[in-house]
């Protein structure tokens, strides 16, 4: 079956997750500065959450762009995925709102380590589908950024309960680990 309904609900659920994710931020309560910096932590969490949905957004339009078709696995696969990433303005909220308490920094990475896991059960579902000489396993090859990622996400949960700070570096810095284009799939598109 075609890959474009797939594409187009994916991208509307991904509008709507932002959109939640926004509608969270509050307005200060007054109009000075000071105000402002109250709200900077659930402010940092959003603009933290928001690039990661971004992430995904981006590497599921470039895994899309290396297959013909989808199948209904791939259709569940992506299913898993959304739901995933539908509990981050949850999980956004909860973190940004208690800060640097233990229990929402671990449930902030627990929904990262899931994104991260169904993303590469979706990418692992395309392969089958599509085949091993694919441009898609081409392209993703052994994946080593998604297997470290996935590894980082799981030292951040579990320094959460002693060292929140560094969890919440480390979610950053696997961010700009993948803000860093990844030409993968450019690559092998380009021939």
């Amino acid at each position: 079956m075609g890959k474009e309904r797939l594409t187009a609900f994916t991208d509307g659920v991904v509008a709507i997750i932002i959109t939640i994710m926004v509608l969270e931020l509050k307005v200060p309560a007054g109009p000075t500065a000071t105000d402002l910096v109250r709200n900077l932590p659930v402010l940092a969490t959003y603009v933290l959450s928001f690039v990661y949905v971004a992430i995904y957004w981006n590497n599921h339009h470039h895994l899309l762009q290396t297959v013909r078709s989808v199948s209904g696995g791939v259709l569940w696969a992506n299913m898993h995925l959304l739901f995933w990433l539908s509990l981050t303005p949850f999980a956004t909220a909860w973190m940004g709102q208690n800060g640097l308490s233990a229990v929402p920094v671990v449930a902030y990475g627990g929904v990262l380590i899931m994104n991260g896991v169904a993303y590469t059960i979706l990418t692992l579902t395309l392969i089958r589908h599509e085949g091993q000489d694919s441009l898609i396993a081409r392209a993703i090859g052994r994946d080593l950024k998604g297997w470290a990622s996935l590894a980082a996400y799981a030292l951040a949960i579990a320094l959460a309960f002693t060292a929140p700070v560094a969890s919440i570096a480390i979610y950053g810095l696997v961010a700009l680990l993948w803000l860093i284009p990844d030409r993968r799939v450019e690559r092998v598109l380009g021939g």
